[in-house]
């Protein structure tokens, strides 16, 4: 009996002992000590054509080390400033800090505390032969050389990432890269700001994202600064009321800007994919990309999510034999670093997503090109499938056995996978959209668009009479998407311009637990799975918009996205249709003008038909994985 208890009383003491143990290993992991380990300097770096830019670079302490260079370069400030004041976390994770990295951070050109003037997506030149030309990739080139010849008890090697515009601007270190670039890693990087990012989705301007950010991140300056921009004051903390009210988008620089924010006239004066939009595109430089990159997405991103997608896909294109890997989470923008990755709003995800993703994926590919350390496969794509809640590695994407599957919109809301039989051509479904009592794109009241609405319970707008909702039968068993979705809207109006909002749904069963992370009943919940805006005047060129014909059917076909998930038996495929989405979207008048310069006389109510005939059958083309 005695060695029982004293077995049982031993287990009990490695337990404790062993659970004290790990908290404390835990506790030195989340407080490791920067400035034990690390020395801080300030610099002014100057560019080939004279401007300085201010960089913070921070050097182990153990001076025997010889060790790669890992630049990050960012307009949003690299504080804290002075030699005292330190970073809490150098690197993309604690991983890199504690195998010692030398860390160099820059605000670029015209931000901060370097010189220069600030242009918001500012288009690279493609004839370099002059010394004083520069932009964001000789700006990174520059840098470069100059850390290599004064920065002591380097590799040779160098990495670079952002997140964000700082991974736009690891993409712009892409190109025409320093031979000592070894690896890059942009990260939520947009690529093409009036088909799918920040500013516009189709053509369709993002007025609520657009005016957060250049107000607080695009103001003029009279000389550099450690300080941040004052915050927008709306006067009200509902910012549907804020941008209602300010009726067409053009009188911003007049009621707030008062020409302090140069790039916002610009959008207002470039209202279609001309020249100004197109030199933007990052697309158009990813040739001859030789080192290995690492581009990283979030399922829900609400900024960037065709950026880094685009990119994966263009250098694919173009640099067939370039070590490119594809990593998508259920992230929020940038959420990899900002957030555990357990859970999103009220969807749970099963794990820490996150840990995973700095642990398993960023260290050892950055830590194999730049130390040659660890056993880094280069995989070509890791994706987390949301609905089953488990990361998968493939060696291509989509991934083999993805069949191209059309589900069609049907009577009485029905959705099916087998085409509509309806001879009449006129079988359709219809609603009045009325641009003065717009379709919000979220339940919560903010000023800001936020991330949630990305993945929120869509049944706040279900009921409405401007939003039209089709959904499957209980599925009976599971529905695996895989790749791009596309809708393919047979629809007309009334007016002679309209906008198309398609949103695929995951509908959970009725008697669905309460989520652990929101005080929300789940049963039948509407989980946003992908949205997505078209603009029909750009149906056929996004350079020569062209109006609608009243009442004429009309194709409109454009693409979702991406998404892995899987429709759980027991769960519904829901699909809702609308033509606003406000305020993350300005309001199309729904008259052929330019929409930026309308009168309030323009803004019209329209009669909206989508089809469901044999003729014109509307449907949804999902690549279904077949496992």
């Amino acid at each position: 009996m005695r060695i029982k208890r004293f077995f049982l009383l031993s287990l009990l003491l490695v337990f404790i002992f062993s659970f004290f143990g790990l908290l404390g290993l835990q506790a030195q992991e989340t407080a490791f000590d920067v400035r034990a380990y690390y020395d801080k300097a300030e610099y002014m770096i100057p560019m080939r054509d004279g401007i300085k830019l201010f960089t913070i670079v921070y050097t182990p302490k153990d001076t025997s080390l010889k060790c790669p260079i890992f630049l990050y370069r960012t307009p949003y400030s690299i504080r804290p400033y002075g030699l005292n004041n330190f970073r809490r976390l150098l690197g993309p994770s604690v991983e890199f800090d504690k195998d010692g990295y030398i860390f160099v951070y820059q605000d670029v050109r015209g931000k901060y505390k370097s010189e220069g003037e600030f242009q918001v997506m500012k288009p690279l030149f493609l004839d370099k032969m002059s010394s004083k030309v520069a932009d964001e990739s000789t700006d990174t080139y520059d840098t470069i050389e100059w850390l290599l010849n004064r920065i002591p008890n380097h590799n040779g090697r160098v990495g670079q990432w952002g997140i964000s515009y700082s991974g736009w601007e690891t993409v712009m270190g892409m190109v025409d890269a320093h031979p000592a670039l070894k690896a890059s890693s942009p990260q939520a990087s947009p690529s093409d700001m009036f088909i799918g990012d920040d500013w516009h989705h189709n053509g369709a301007f993002r007025v609520m994202y657009a005016f957060s950010w250049l107000s607080g991140n695009a103001r003029l300056r009279t000389a550099p600064t450690e300080k941040r921009s004052r915050r927008f004051d709306y006067g009200t903390p509902w910012g549907y009321k804020f941008f209602l009210e300010i009726r067409t988008v053009s009188r911003i620089n007049e009621l707030y800007f008062h020409d302090q924010v140069p790039a916002w006239n610009e959008f207002m004066e470039h209202g279609t994919y001309d020249e100004y939009w197109q030199n933007q595109n990052a697309l158009n430089y990813l040739k001859d990309i030789k080192h290995p990159i690492l581009n990283v997405a979030g399922w829900f991103d609400a900024e960037d999510f065709y950026g880094p997608m685009s990119i994966y896909y263009t250098i694919e294109k173009e640099n067939p034999k370039n070590k490119s890997t594809l990593v998508v989470g259920p992230w929020l923008h940038g959420g990899w670093r900002s957030m555990e990755g357990d859970h999103l709003g009220c969807i749970d995800f099963g794990s820490k997503t996150s840990k995973y993703f700095q642990r398993e994926i960023q260290y050892p590919f950055f830590n194999n090109y730049l130390k040659d350390k660890g056993d880094w496969k280069a995989p070509e794509a890791v994706v987390f499938e949301t609905g089953t809640n488990e990361w998968k590695t493939y060696d291509q994407w989509p991934p083999e056995g993805v069949e191209m599957t059309k589900l069609y919109f049907h009577p009485d809301g029905k959705l099916l996978f087998n085409p509509p039989e309806d001879s009449a051509s006129n079988a359709c479904d219809s609603y009045i959209s009325d641009p003065d009592k717009p379709v919000p794109f979220s339940a919560e009241i903010r000023t800001t668009q936020g991330h949630l609405w990305m993945i929120e319970d869509q049944r706040f707008v279900a009921t409405r009479p401007d939003v039209l909702v089709y959904q499957t039968d209980v599925l009976k068993e599971d529905v695996t998407i895989a790749g791009p979705i596309i809708a393919s809207l047979q629809v007309s109006t009334t007016g002679t311009d309209s906008d198309w909002i398609v949103k695929l749904i995951d509908v959970y069963p009725g008697n669905a637990r309460k989520s652990d992370y929101c005080d929300v009943r789940m049963g039948d919940f509407q989980m946003l799975l992908a949205g997505e805006i078209f603009r029909a005047k750009f149906r056929k060129s996004f350079v020569k918009p062209e109006p609608m014909i009243p009442n004429k059917v009309t194709k409109i076909e454009f693409d979702l996205r991406d998404k892995y998930h899987t429709f759980r038996k027991g769960h519904r495929i829901m699909v809702q249709v609308h033509s606003t989405w406000f305020p993350v979207y300005d309001r199309n008048p729904q008259k052929f003008v330019d929409i930026y310069f309308a009168k309030p006389s323009d803004f019209q109510k329209a009669t909206q038909k989508v089809y469901r005939s044999a003729k014109f059958p509307s449907h949804l083309i999902l690549g279904v994985l077949k496992k």
